[in-house]
């Protein structure tokens, strides 16, 4: 019997390409790629793997399904539910793939409020010249500063070995990683989250979405950060509650904020933060960049590859936690 891999729709150009190229790359994989939902309940019975979203109605139907591959490196917003956690199907994601553009943009925060940019950015749209007296504060001297990466994964690995070049100390929260990457000073586990707050300048998030981090930075653990730190988030919105980042931040309790993910996007155009002192937004593009496709279709060849050959397969996914 041959194996049988589901390109799950809805498609789009890419994935019509993609199952182009896998059907020529893997002569000995049956690439099925339905344009509609009708399709895909008709075949999903012969599935061996996937790629994409599975709804619980088609689960349902998928006796052979043994792998599938998320189509982002963060679950979308209920991806993973009740009877997909306890199938047997193995989940990979695309993890990995932005570490370098998002390590960038996670700098270009760091710089920017090291440098005084969210005191001068709105100054010159005002067309105001006006320097900060040099000895208030303007600048954070990174050599004597504290990055606290919060997830050292790929992402968060690549933001420290960056803070680390401009001299600052790394210190790491990981809930699975042992060993301290290049750059990390100090390696802990979250339940030291609140202990490490006070020693930060900068607070950088990059964890996903899951049950165990929704909603963990709130007041209280801002009121734990000292009030020259800043907070940047780059990970996901929903780890952050916004109206306890603008109440601390309206109270004078951190310094600023360099945010890319919000609970809700996209940020509605009422919302305080557009107009905070302190507050540089970027509308969730930290992870852009070149080559981002050809990085996803490696690593699903690859594991269209491994898959066939009963190799283990890349950026398994522990399906309890979501990542």
């Amino acid at each position: 019997m041959p194996t049988t891999f589901l390109m799950l729709p809805p498609q789009n150009n890419k994935t019509r390409e993609w199952a182009h190229l896998l059907a020529e790359a893997r002569p000995d994989l049956d690439i099925i790629a339905p344009e509609t939902m009708e399709g895909a309940e008709q075949v999903i019975a012969m599935a061996d793997g996937a790629y994409g979203t599975i709804p619980p109605a088609l689960l349902a139907r998928a006796d052979k399904l043994r792998w599938l591959q998320a189509p982002q490196a963060a679950p979308p917003a209920g991806f993973y539910y009740p009877e997909l956690i306890d199938h047997p199907v193995e989940i990979t994601n695309f993890r990995e793939i932005y570490n370098d553009h998002i390590g960038a943009h996670v700098m270009a925060f760091v710089l920017a409020f090291a440098r005084g940019l969210h005191v001068y950015l709105p100054q010159q749209l005002r067309r105001e010249w006006r320097a900060v007296p040099r000895e208030t504060g303007d600048v954070v001297h990174l050599p004597e500063a504290t990055a606290l990466v919060v997830g050292v994964g790929g992402i968060g690995s690549e933001v420290a070995r960056l803070a680390a070049s401009f001299g600052m100390t790394v210190i790491g929260i990981d809930e699975r990683r042992t060993d301290k990457p290049q750059g990390v000073a100090e390696l802990h586990r979250a339940a030291a989250l609140d202990s490490l707050l006070p020693r930060a300048d900068f607070v950088i998030l990059t964890v996903p979405h899951t049950p165990e981090t929704e909603g963990f930075m709130n007041r209280a653990r801002f009121r734990l950060m000292k009030r020259t730190a800043f907070f940047i988030n780059i990970g996901r919105g929903k780890t952050t509650r916004l109206d306890d980042l603008v109440a601390a931040l309206e109270a004078g309790e951190l310094a600023g904020a360099g945010l890319d993910v919000f609970e809700q996007e996209p940020l509605r155009a009422d919302h305080r933060l557009w107009t905070m002192p302190g507050v540089l937004i970027t509308p969730h593009t930290a992870g852009h960049g070149p080559y981002l496709d050809e990085r996803r279709f490696e690593v699903l060849s690859d594991n269209c590859r491994r898959f066939l050959a009963g190799q283990p397969l890349r950026n398994i996914v522990d399906k309890s936690r979501w990542f």
